[in-house]
């Protein structure tokens, strides 16, 4: 017993060089799940932890993406540093007609009558993510990721710093490669691997079981609220390229949804125009940004609504946005 006790003693349960836990950069879906940790509010009266502490986790995660792009700059030659402003929230026009979301989804349900496009696993997306700490103002992290999958199931990730000096354009093809202006952060091809479970499973058309797939996708064990369905829809889109028919039972789904309201025309970072359709959170808005014509969900927005002085955000500032291309 005493030779256990000792060997417990000189035990690392997180080593140095252990494949999951050294220190790096957090990927888009730890991101994703650390801001729903932060931001979401507790459904049990239980003491809230320390306000500073939050911000303090926060502020890590925006640490560890910032020292990525330093290294990647410094490793490529480039000598200047990185350019990290804001974006400013996108405006509806205001003499647009707002279009309500069953109307969108009965175009959709029109376009997807011949089942074209196909469903593609995989996803090419541009992000900004606010990172906030203690002692430094907010700073807002441009990237752009595309994930193309293979047949023998496996799949290549390329991450590239996209420029603030021109945003909204893509700077990778679709193979990939580098088409305009970008730091590759990271490329690495991963072995063949294969999950039946959400969001790595292909989503349903059926309207139950897709609800049913995003509450999973999301670890929820009861019917998710708008807020959170909106997480779970961004999750999906970082994982695949939707066809026609699951971009209609997505359309659909929405338009079910409630608090989801139809504010007009858009214009997202991409230069494409959208439908917006925004819901008022505790403390945010989200702003989801729909293809009028074929209900593709194009982008998602996340703005404060409530300034916090203390960290230098203000209301409207954006909080994070994603774009999600073919």
């Amino acid at each position: 017993m005493a030779d256990e006790l000792e060997l417990l003693r000189h035990a690392n349960p997180v080593p140095v060089d252990g494949p999951h836990f050294g220190d790096g950069p957090l990927d888009h879906h730890a991101e994703r799940h650390l801001d729903r940790l932060l931001r979401e509010r507790p459904t049990i009266s239980a003491p809230s932890p320390p306000r500073r502490r939050t911000r303090l986790a926060w502020g890590l995660a925006a640490t560890a993406v910032v020292a990525a792009l330093v290294s990647a700059l410094l490793f490529t030659g480039q000598t200047t540093a990185p350019a990290v402003a804001a974006p400013r929230p996108l405006l509806v026009q205001a003499d647009s007609t707002p279009v309500p979301l069953r109307t969108l989804a009965e175009r959709a349900g029109a376009v997807a009558a011949d089942g074209a496009p196909k469903l593609r696993k995989g996803t090419h997306v541009q992000t900004w993510s606010m990172g906030m700490s203690d002692d430094k103002p907010p700073i807002t992290l441009p990237e752009e990721r595309i994930v193309r999958w293979h047949a023998d199931d496996s799949h290549t990730e390329i991450v590239v710093a996209t420029d603030p000096r021109h945003p909204g354009r893509p700077v990778l093809g679709g193979d990939g490669e580098l088409v305009a202006d970008g730091h590759v952060l990271s490329r690495q091809t991963y072995p063949p691997s294969w999950s039946d479970a959400p969001p790595q499973s292909p989503p349903p058309t059926d309207l139950g079981r897709l609800r049913a797939y995003l509450q999973e996708a999301e670890y929820s064990r009861t019917a998710l609220n708008t807020g959170e369905l909106l997480h779970a829809v961004a999750t999906l889109l970082d994982t695949w390229t939707l066809g026609a028919r699951e971009s209609a039972a997505l359309a659909q789904l929405l338009a079910d949804t409630e608090g989801l309201r139809p504010a007009g025309q858009v214009t997202d970072r991409l230069g494409r125009r959208g439908q917006a359709y925004v819901y008022d959170g505790t403390g945010s808005r989200q702003m989801l940004i729909m293809d009028p014509a074929t209900g593709d969900v194009l982008g998602l927005e996340t703005t404060f609504t409530e300034a916090e002085p203390e960290y230098g955000v203000k209301a409207g500032d954006v909080m994070s946005y994603s774009a999600w291309m073919r």
